[in-house]
C-alpha cells in the first residue's frame, strides 16, 4: 500500500511543471468566471472560455494569445454585430460571419491562433440571446478573459525565460556530452554496427530537441525587449549560446552518423580505434564543462581555453590518421578525417568565434505561430500604396 501511494505521489512530483502548469491555468479560469460575473450578467463564462483559450506556458506567449484574442474581438465583434443587423440570428448569419470574419484574417495576415479566434469570438458575441447590450457585454468579457490570462501566465513557470532558456541549453549540452562519451568507449574498445545504429538514434533525438531550444531563446531574447525584469544582454548572449549549441549538436549527429558508416563498411580499423576514442572523449568532456561553465554563468577565458584545448585534440588526430594513411584504404580514410572537421566546428561553437554564428541569421519564429504574419508597419505601409494605385488604375479610365 504504502509502496503504491509513493508512485502516485512521484507522478505527479516528477511532473511538477506540468502540475503547475494546469493549476495555475485552473485558478486563472476561475478568476476569470468571477470576474466576469461581477462585471456583467452571465459575463463569467465567456470569460473563463477566453481566459482558457489565451493562458499558455510563458507570459510572452499569453501576451500573443492575449493580442490575437483582442484582435479577434474587435475584428469578430463587428463583423458579428453588422450580419446580425442584417439577417437577424441565424443560418444565414453565422454562415455570413464565418466566412466574412476568415477573409478579413486572411487579408490582415493574421495568424493561425488569431485567425481561429476571429470567428470563434464572433459566434459568441452574437449567440443565442443576443442584443445590444448583451453583445457588448460579451464583448468585454472576452478582454476581461484575454487580461487575466496574461496576469495569470506570469505564474505559470517558478523561473525567468533566460532561467528557462539555460535550463534547455544545458540539458541539451549534457545529453550531447554523455552520448559522444559513449561513443569514446564504444569506438576505443571496438563497437558492433548494432551499437552504432543506437548512438545515431540518439543523435536524431538530439536534433529533434533543437527547435524547442531555438524557441525558448528566442522567447527570453523579445522577452528582454519590453520587460524591465530582463537584461537585454544577457538575453542576446543566450540566444547566441542557444544556436552554438544547436550547431554543436548537429555536428554530434554528423559524427554519430560517419561511425555507423564506418560499421557498415567493416569497422574502423584496430589502430585508429584509440586515437579516435581520446578526440571524442575530449570533445565530451569539452561540451561538459562548457555546459558547466554556461550553468554557473562563468563563460568567458574558460570558454576560449576549452576551445582551444579542443583544437589541438583533432589536430592531434588529423596528425595521426595521416601518419597511419598506408594502412588505411582511401574510403576509410576519408571517414576518419572527417571527424576532425566535426570535432573543430565544435570548438567554434564552444567559444563562439564561428562566423556561421555571428554572420548568418537564424530563422526565427515559424509565421503560422505568429499573431500577425507581416508586420503592422509593413502592412501600413502596403496598403496605402494599394489604395493609391488602385484611384490611379480607376482615374485613368
Amino acid at each position: 500500500m504504502k509502496r503504491m501511494f509513493s508512485r502516485i505521489v512521484a507522478l505527479f512530483t516528477n511532473r511538477k511543471i506540468w502540475v503547475r502548469q494546469i493549476v495555475v491555468a485552473s485558478i486563472a479560469a476561475g478568476v476569470a468566471w468571477l470576474i466576469g460575473e461581477q462585471a456583467f450578467d452571465g459575463g463569467g463564462l465567456v470569460a473563463a472560455i477566453v481566459c482558457s483559450l489565451s493562458i499558455r506556458i510563458s507570459l510572452y506567449k499569453s501576451v500573443r494569445e492575449g493580442l490575437g484574442q483582442i484582435l479577434g474581438t474587435a475584428i469578430g465583434a463587428g463583423i458579428a454585430l453588422t450580419t446580425v443587423y442584417f439577417f437577424d440570428f441565424g443560418v444565414i448569419a453565422v454562415a455570413t460571419t464565418v466566412l466574412l470574419c476568415s477573409v478579413v484574417a486572411r487579408g490582415l495576415h493574421l495568424g493561425e491562433v488569431a485567425s481561429v479566434n476571429v470567428p470563434v469570438t464572433a459566434l459568441i458575441v452574437i449567440g443565442p440571446g443576443i442584443s445590444s447590450s448583451t453583445a457588448e457585454h460579451r464583448l468585454y468579457s472576452t478582454l476581461i478573459g484575454a487580461a487575466v490570462a496574461i496576469v495569470f501566465s506570469y505564474f505559470s513557470h517558478a523561473s525567468t525565460p533566460a532561467g528557462r532558456t539555460i535550463d534547455q541549453i544545458t540539458r541539451l549540452g549534457k545529453k550531447a556530452a554523455d552520448l559522444l562519451g559513449n561513443m569514446a568507449e564504444g569506438v576505443a574498445s571496438g563497437y558492433s554496427q548494432d551499437d552504432a545504429g543506437k548512438w545515431l538514434l540518439r543523435a536524431r533525438i538530439l536534433i529533434e530537441e533543437i527547435p524547442n531550444v531555438r524557441a525558448q531563446a528566442l522567447e527570453a531574447k523579445k522577452y528582454a525587449r519590453w520587460s524591465p525584469l530582463a537584461e537585454a544582454d544577457e538575453a542576446d548572449a543566450l540566444y547566441l549560446r542557444g544556436i552554438a549549441m544547436e550547431h554543436t549538436v548537429v555536428q554530434v549527429r554528423t559524427i554519430a552518423r560517419t561511425l555507423f558508416d564506418s560499421a557498415v563498411a567493416g569497422g574502423v580499423t584496430q589502430f585508429a580505434n584509440r586515437q579516435i576514442g581520446n578526440a571524442l572523449s575530449a570533445t565530451s568532456y569539452a561540451i561538459s564543462t562548457k555546459v558547466e561553465s554556461i550553468e554557473t554563468q562563468s563563460a568567458g577565458q574558460r570558454a576560449l581555453n576549452i576551445a582551444e584545448e579542443l583544437r589541438l585534440a583533432a589536430a592531434t588526430l588529423a596528425e595521426e590518421l595521416i601518419a597511419e594513411n598506408d594502412r588505411m584504404d582511401q574510403d576509410e580514410f576519408v571517414r576518419n578525417i572527417s571527424l576532425v572537421s566535426n570535432i573543430e566546428r565544435i570548438a567554434d561553437s564552444l567559444d563562439e568565434s564561428s562566423p556561421a554564428l555571428s554572420d548568418v541569421r537564424t530563422p526565427g519564429e515559424p509565421s503560422h505561430v505568429k499573431v500577425m504574419q507581416v508586420s503592422p508597419v509593413t502592412l501600413a505601409m502596403k496598403w496605402p500604396k494599394r489604395l493609391w494605385f488602385a484611384i490611379r488604375r480607376f482615374l485613368r479610365r
